[in-house]
């Protein structure tokens, strides 16, 4: 029942409890018990072939809501393009989103990259209380620094 595996889940479970990072804390109590149920050989796969499309899903729900609410609406959204920082917001998440883009073909094509950027998003949730859509953001700017780096390779 001990592997590396499950060490590696406590000491991220220490990680978190210290760091008073309860998405963290959650995550790993949630795949300790699927480890411990023995679920894991066969929802492990299907979590990580879908988990990042879930995670998009239910943050764009988060960002829908407020519309849905009502609390946002056209007046708003006419309110908000008077301002500078709406159209730099607008501007950002434009580049966000296309940045992503290229980062959900990375994760799914090397895996090598896939641990360090892991690896970077626990880090900074757990030590600088980070939000944990790090991989996929941390892909898409490494998919390209890397692009940009053919480019420049190729152009010398």
């Amino acid at each position: 029942m001990i592997n590396p595996a499950m060490i590696f889940l406590i000491l991220l479970l220490a990680i978190g409890f210290f760091a008073k990072n309860n998405s963290l804390m959650i995550a790993v109590l949630f795949l300790i018990l699927l480890k411990v149920a023995g679920a894991d050989e066969k929802i492990f796969a299907f979590i990580q072939g879908k988990g990042i499309n879930w995670g998009v899903t239910i943050i764009t729900i988060a960002v829908l809501a407020p519309i849905a609410s009502g609390a946002i609406g056209f007046k708003e959204l006419t309110d908000a393009v008077k301002l500078p920082y709406a159209w730099v917001a607008l501007a950002t998440g434009i580049a966000v989103a296309l940045i992503a883009k290229g980062g959900i073909s990375l994760l799914q094509e090397d895996p090598h990259i896939t641990v360090a950027l892991v690896f970077g998003t626990i880090l900074a949730v757990a030590l600088f209380n980070g939000i944990a859509v790090g991989p996929l953001i941390g892909a898409g700017i490494a998919y390209s620094t890397m692009k940009i780096f053919e480019w420049v390779s190729k152009a010398f």
